[in-house]
């Protein structure tokens, strides 16, 4: 029965050893790339052709949306430039940081003022947001190229 317990614990710890080996650029890489998805596919249903907005757009910023500060119609320009520019950043992993955390104020907008009860899904854009705000973009970035460029001798 030792001889049992002590080859499971073998194997938990061979495994954990496996699993802790993954490179952080890997799901780094999976999180800008969700991210991506979520924010762009969002930007566009907003628009029709390159960049310009629907009419249903400025209808849903005016009557759904309704956001106590800003005007409707500066509101619906400004989510969807931004959904559209910082989710491509981050996809490329440029500026990384910077547009994660313009998309981490956008959910929490879109949290307190819009949509109060999607917290689970918002939550989850927040920590795929944090993650990236907190470790950058990974080694698959153009931040990573200009990391490199400006410091030689900087380690990976």
């Amino acid at each position: 029965m030792t001889n049992a317990i002590q080859n499971a614990r073998a194997l938990v710890v061979y495994g954990h050893s496996l699993m802790a080996r993954v490179p952080d650029w890997t799901y780094a890489s999976m999180m800008r790339l969700a991210i991506f998805f979520i924010f762009f596919n969002s930007a566009r249903t907003k628009v029709e052709g390159f960049m310009t907005l629907k009419t249903s757009t400025f209808f849903l910023f005016e009557h759904e949306y309704a956001l106590p500060i800003i005007p409707y119609k500066w509101a619906a320009y400004m989510a969807t430039y931004a959904e559209h520019v910082f989710a491509i950043l981050v996809l490329i992993g440029l500026a990384t940081r910077f547009s994660a955390l313009a998309l981490l104020v956008m959910t929490a907008v879109i949290q307190i003022f819009v949509y109060p009860g999607a917290y689970v899904i918002h939550l989850t854009w927040a920590a795929m947001l944090l993650y990236l705000i907190a470790r950058g973009a990974g080694l698959l970035s153009l931040d990573e190229v200009a990391a490199r460029k400006l410091n030689p001798s900087r380690e990976v």
